[in-house]
């Protein structure tokens, strides 16, 4: 296959996992299970058929992978319960706050020293997060519980965070024997253990309730995996952050279309201020590899 076609491919691909992650938190809404029944059922079904489907995923499980996907499977649970207790774009933006955490553990956890043009960004991010938890949120049939779903989604940047250092971690000090696709499954089964509990027993949930989780687990994350893994060794880094950002964009055009749900104003200003903190990063990171930004550097 010709490079230029490769290339289209791996970018279409970027977009359907950034689509099929963005429906996310419509389709937790959608369901009458419980944010734990919801987050460890996914879970489950995600786990089992990434394992089914991904050789990648069966090879080179280790101690390091274990420790990621702790960080991971914490994202999975607190990013279904925000989604239950807030809208679905709070949930999401709180949780692309991670850079701002990735920025402070850099330091600590690998080793990476803070830039100026970091600074600028922490402060944005920050600006932007402040926006989610001033003047109050009205409460809505799809969030009940505003504040609450707010701050768990905040504690879900922080172990995205921690997850995304992980993976940097892995892939620095290992020859690369550990697999990236590993991890999500082990993260996803640690997830469904957290969750079970919890969980049970069922009270009589609907088919309907049962299709929405089996989409979660083979489609939202499964497939949208596949996907993501494939395009990211054909897509430069800074072109497939910036095609993935389709993701938090999306995600609470979905949540109004199926459920009419409408943040407020001030979240949708703390979320472009989130976005356009995390553009401006990853395009003042692409000059400073290519040497045009020292005075960012």
């Amino acid at each position: 296959m010709p490079q230029t076609q490769t290339t289209a491919a791996s970018r279409l691909q970027l977009l359907a996992a950034a689509f099929l992650f963005s429906t996310g938190g419509a389709a937790i809404k959608a369901t009458s299970f419980s944010g734990w029944q919801v987050a460890g059922f996914r879970s489950l079904v995600a786990a089992v058929a990434l394992f089914l489907l991904v050789p990648a995923a069966r090879r080179n499980w280790s101690r390091r992978t274990l420790l990621v996907a702790l960080g991971y499977s914490g994202t999975l649970v607190l990013f279904v319960l925000a989604n239950k207790l807030t809208t679905s774009a709070n949930a999401i933006f709180l949780q692309d706050t991670a850079p701002l955490y990735m920025l402070l553990l850099g330091p600590w956890l690998l080793r990476e020293p803070v830039r100026r043009s970091d600074l600028v960004l922490m402060v944005v991010i920050a600006a932007g997060m402040s926006l989610f938890f001033v003047g109050g949120q009205d409460v809505q049939r799809t969030a009940p519980d505003p504040f609450r779903g707010n701050i768990i989604a905040a504690l879900a940047g922080v172990c995205w965070a921690l997850t995304i250092s992980g993976l940097r971690w892995i892939e620095t000090s290992s020859s690369g024997r550990e697999s990236g696709m590993a991890t999500v499954v082990v993260g996803n089964l640690i997830a469904c253990l957290i969750c079970l509990p919890k969980a049970l027993p069922l009270s009589a949930p609907s088919m309907a309730d049962w299709a929405v989780i089996l989409y979660l687990g083979v489609f939202q994350i499964g497939l949208a995996y596949i996907f993501l893994t494939r395009a990211m060794r054909r897509t430069p880094a800074l072109e497939a952050s910036l095609l993935l950002l389709a993701e938090p964009a999306m995600n609470p055009v979905w949540a109004w279309l199926v459920h009419g749900e409408r943040p407020a104003a001030l979240a949708i200003l703390g979320g472009v201020l989130i976005l356009s903190a995390t553009i401006g990063r990853s395009l003042a990171h692409a000059q400073c590899t290519e040497g045009d930004g020292p005075t960012l550097c």
